[in-house]
């Protein structure tokens, strides 16, 4: 039977189960391929409890840099017997399967087309440890060394990493680095050339940084001025708030007398928290808060007030399934539509879509700029995904030189020169109007904020013209919002092509590896990544241009397509979904197959020998 043969090109999965201190081991062993200089894109899938239910780990390793799922499983590590089945079946034909063979499994356990490596871990734990947590943690490690011998990860790299995660803890430092040398000494021993799959020192990193998208969100919004958080816990969003606690005892401490500069609050409850954050911007402070789509639900009543009283916030939403409780640590793309109507009544909120951790830092500290140019809430949508799995970028830059826009804040000088003042009058057509912060002038520039109806001087009024003023002004200011948000960004094909794709956030390391798949195979696709919404007259242009635009994106009501329809004035006949929602990230070969099939029975003919176009 052929096997699967790869050097620095394959996905391994660890099949455990919660709380058995498996995710440290895994860790691990993803990082080491990082010390040899290959990347590396590993993705945590665990469930919504403390312990018990499974977990898994996927390790995609590719000397050529791709950060998506690819799809599919050369490797399981299968240390879970309840869902056994379901892990033998995900392996790909000629792939392996390794396993904890101390007790014998029938032949009917097993597939024929793939090839099973047992080691007795369990037994080797038995004879050397007598405490049952350490028999359970340091088989962990004992088959991290036995990878690391079947696959020629240097065994330098590997004790290197454990001796850094066990610094400074002596007695824990020596147990694990012998548990790891009986794993290896066993598979050099036992296991010489059982795996196909081969590690080999490269130099493909570079300067990358390896990082979780909420930890470089975090720093955005500390380099963005940010000085308010208010949160309540929910995941998959709350290491962001713990992340910017750390970064803000660090570095927003006053050297002199120790005091913070800064005021993080958790919150008795996501309204609560919207509530602060409203309260911290009208008062002129940067302030945001971090959630997930259950969140958003409850904020909704003070977001709707923060856009009619036009009063700056930052809403970091990390997505996860939903609806109700849905699936707390899986990922989706699932708040687009909530996010960009939040509120009852007539609303459009800006929304950003960073791709991975360095745009989570860049659009982070954006975030905070075009809310108080704009006077509105900024949402930044990142998903788990991105959020809650470290991920190789770019390293995250900052100019010193670079200064915040705090937008159109009428000053004392102003109003001492006589210049008007109204609150919500509209005095350069960008229906953006003046604000003043409390304590501004001792009399003038004062005014009373208003989620009721009111004119642009804030007094209070139901008269219908200056209602519709002020809705009128809004969509202005949304109009001005299209030459501030980011521009998407257009992938050419290398060649004329028909058909052109849209797709945003974390679906971005998939699908670049899909076009690159779909172009090998003769269908070459022009893509354009969205990066913010309202949408640029670009993206209209773009549709336009494309008999066909497939829309990628990862829920299942298609709420990016609904939105171009919807204030794009694009025509849903230009439009065809892929959709994929099972709260895994989407894979490159799901992309691939779902645009091909589609071209095929659209019976597309080549416009070149063995080119579809």
């Amino acid at each position: 039977m052929k096997r699967i043969e790869a050097v620095n090109d394959f996905v391994i999965k660890f099949a455990n189960v919660n709380g058995s201190g498996s995710a440290s081991a895994n860790e691990l062993f993803a990082k080491s391929f990082l010390r040899m200089g290959i990347p590396v894109s590993p993705r945590n899938i665990f469930p919504s409890n403390i312990q018990g239910l499974p977990t898994w780990y996927e390790v995609r390793v590719t000397e050529k840099g791709h950060l998506g799922r690819r799809g599919g499983v050369d490797l399981m590590v299968a240390m879970n017997p309840q869902t056994w089945a379901e892990d033998v079946k995900e392996i790909d034909p000629g792939g392996y399967l390794f396993y904890d063979n101390t007790k014998p499994l029938p032949p009917s356990r097993f597939r024929d087309d793939i090839h099973v490596i047992g080691m007795p871990l369990t037994e080797i734990c038995n004879a050397t440890y007598t405490d049952s947590r350490e028999r359970q943690l340091f088989k962990n490690i004992l088959y991290v060394g036995a990878l690391a011998g079947m696959m020629g990860v240097e065994p330098e790299v590997i004790a290197e990493l454990i001796g850094e995660q066990y610094k400074g803890k002596e007695k824990l430092l020596k147990p694990n680095l012998n548990a790891f040398k009986m794993g290896l000494d066993y598979a050099r021993n036992h296991l010489k050339d059982a795996i196909g799959l081969k590690a080999k020192r490269a130099y493909a990193v570079g300067d990358k940084i390896f990082i979780e998208g909420n930890a470089a969100a975090a720093l955005g919004c500390l380099y963005g001025g940010a000085t308010v958080c208010a949160w309540y816990p929910i995941t998959p969003s709350s290491s962001l708030a713990e992340a910017f606690q750390r970064s803000c005892s660090k570095l927003r401490v006053d050297k002199d007398t120790g005091k913070n500069k800064f005021a993080i609050i958790q919150a008795e409850d996501e309204l609560a928290s919207i509530g602060i954050v409203v309260g911290a911007g009208w008062n002129g402070a940067r302030a945001f808060t971090a959630t997930a789509g259950p969140g958003i639900s409850l904020m909704s009543e003070f977001i709707g007030l923060a856009y009619f009283a036009e009063i700056p916030a930052v809403i970091i939403d990390v997505q996860r399934g939903g609806p109700s409780t849905g699936m707390p640590t899986r990922t989706q793309q699932s708040d687009v539509m909530k996010c960009a109507y939040a509120s009852h009544g007539d609303t459009k909120h800006v929304l950003l879509f960073p791709e991975d951790p360095y745009e989570c830092f860049e659009m982070g500290a954006q975030a905070f700029d075009l809310a108080e140019r704009l006077q509105t809430p900024v949402f930044m949508m990142t998903d788990l995904d991105i959020g809650m799995n470290q991920r190789l970028c770019n390293p995250l830059v900052w100019d010193d030189a670079r200064r915040y826009d705090r937008g159109k804040l009428m000053t004392e000088k102003m109003l001492e020169a006589g210049m008007e003042f109204g609150r919500y009058l509209d005095v350069d057509g960008d229906g953006i109007p003046y604000r003043t912060l409390p304590g501004t002038h001792p009399t003038k520039g004062a005014y009373f904020t208003r989620g009721t109806s009111k004119n642009a001087h804030a007094v209070y009024s139901e008269a219908g013209p200056d209602y519709v003023y002020n809705m009128q002004r809004l969509l202005k200011k949304f109009e001005t919002a299209k030459t501030l948000v980011p521009k998407a960004v257009l992938t050419p094909s290398k060649e004329p092509a028909r058909f052109g794709c849209i797709y945003y956030g974390s679906t971005s390391p998939a699908m670049h590896e899909a076009l690159e798949a779909l172009s090998q195979n003769g269908i070459f696709v022009n893509a354009l990544r969205v990066r913010a919404f309202p949408f640029q007259d670009e993206i209209f242009d773009f549709v336009q241009s494309h008999s066909k635009v497939f829309v990628v994106e990862q829920n299942r009501d298609a709420q990016l397509k609904t939105l171009l329809v919807n204030d794009a004035g694009i025509n849903p006949a230009s439009l065809i979904s892929v959709l994929h929602y099972d709260g895994t990230p989407i894979t490159a070969r799901f992309i691939t197959e779902e645009i091909s099939q589609i071209v095929t029975a659209l019976n597309v003919r080549p416009i070149k020998k063995d080119k579809a176009a």
